[in-house]
């Protein structure tokens, strides 16, 4: 391994291209929902259909997260992410161009092989490159870029989807995440060219064996389950069920992302402040993991209890505070269990576990839309949202490096 001045001297610039990743991940992964209002009834799709398609993301995403992680810290993690990123941006542009529920499904299953290096690959890397006391922004560059991704893919997707159609968001959005290749290029050639000597003595059936690894894939599941409900049917719900136009939708789903985002940036500042002060940084990532369960339940349920436009808007920024305050933690939590040793295999294994919310959650939820009612399903999330809080408080264990050896 290179010396620890070379690797936080690479650090930034890495980093910064992870969340950049991870900003056209979430832009990607969620240009199915700004679509759907008009994709969903040119294509004929119900609203189960639509869950489905989306949820078919999941469906390998989640699984093949073990075999990823576990390439990450055996083979060269820098490669990984870019083959991972030249698959899932040729998904996307593809689907500019289905023709119906198969070829959309089908697509959306590649957009999840592509997508799955992100998290244990971005994992590997602040594990190898960020020190414990600068661990907090670091994974905060990454929360960013998952909520400012859906702000931004949103905000842009709502202008194309008025002007040029539902298939030109796909198109346009594929080509932007290819050209994210040449600065990674550019970085990974400048690293010191050393062997990968990663986890190679840390078997994954060890890992496996570890109750913190269980309990933390139960808390990622809780986290991810509210998180992709409104992903997945925000833009729906605000012009099937609040007769809003494309424009509005827009407008009030990108707020509550740009909160989302700027919320991480705050808790990676706060987090890391904590963190050199001497105190426990177990305890305040675990606070801030409780608070953002309870905050986004409450929130779920208020958004059922109003019709006023200016209402929504201030509840789906509470949505996006609150949920800001899970990614951050989530992974970093991880990267505390792990070590920079098995942090790949780790994240792996729990992001894999925790995406299973992507593969049920919005078939129930459609399911529910469908045969009950938008208020049914909210309430379900906000109930997953609130034993999640629980699960937190009491179901994870002591925050500390695992043995093992």
């Amino acid at each position: 391994m290179a010396t620890t001045a070379v690797t936080r001297g690479a650090s930034s610039a890495l980093i910064l291209l992870l969340g950049a990743a991870m900003f056209l991940n979430y832009v990607d992964r969620g240009a199915i929902s700004i679509a759907a209002p008009l994709m969903k009834s040119e294509l004929g799709l119900s609203a189960a259909a639509y869950g489905t398609a989306f949820s078919a993301f999941f469906w390998v995403y989640a699984p093949v997260q073990l075999v990823v992680g576990w390439l990450c810290d055996r083979f060269s993690v820098y490669r990984l992410v870019a083959l991972g990123i030249v698959i899932w941006a040729a998904s996307t542009l593809l689907m500019g161009f289905v023709g119906g529920f198969l070829s959309l499904t089908v697509l959306r299953i590649m957009l999840g092989v592509g997508e799955s290096i992100i998290f244990p690959g971005s994992s590997k890397i602040i594990a190898r490159h960020v020190p414990a006391e600068e661990r907090g922004m670091a994974n905060a560059w990454c929360a960013a870029g998952l909520s400012i991704g859906p702000a931004a893919g949103t905000l842009a997707g709502g202008l194309i989807l008025a002007n040029f159609g539902w298939r030109a968001i796909f198109v346009i959005f594929g080509l932007v995440t290819l050209a994210w290749l040449l600065p990674w290029h550019r970085e990974v050639k400048s690293l010191p060219q050393t062997p990968e000597t990663g986890a190679a003595g840390v078997p994954v059936a060890r890992l496996l064996g570890q109750w913190s690894l269980w309990a933390m894939s139960i808390g990622h599941a809780s986290s991810n389950f509210a998180f992709y409900f409104l992903l997945a049917f925000t833009p729906l719900y605000l012009v099937q069920h609040e007769g809003m136009s494309i424009q509005l939708m827009t407008l009030l789903t990108t707020l509550g992302y740009a909160t989302q985002g700027a919320t991480a940036f705050a808790i990676g500042m706060w987090s890391d402040h904590w963190t050199r002060s001497g105190r426990s940084e177990a305890r305040i990532r675990r606070v801030f993991l409780i608070s953002g369960q309870l905050l986004t339940g409450a929130a779920l349920v208020a958004i059922t209890m109003t019709h006023d436009v200016l209402m929504i808007g201030t509840l789906l920024c509470v949505a996006g505070v609150a949920t800001a305050f899970l990614p951050t933690n989530l992974y970093a939590v991880a990267q505390m269990f792990a070590g920079p040793r098995a942090s790949g295999t780790w994240v792996g294994v729990q992001n894999g576990i925790g995406n299973i919310s992507g593969i049920v959650g919005p078939v129930i939820q459609g399911m529910l839309i469908d045969q009950k009612s938008y208020e049914a399903a909210f309430y379900l999330a906000a109930a997953v949202a609130v034993f999640g809080a629980l699960w937190w408080a009491v179901g994870v264990p002591k925050i500390e490096q695992v043995k093992l050896d």
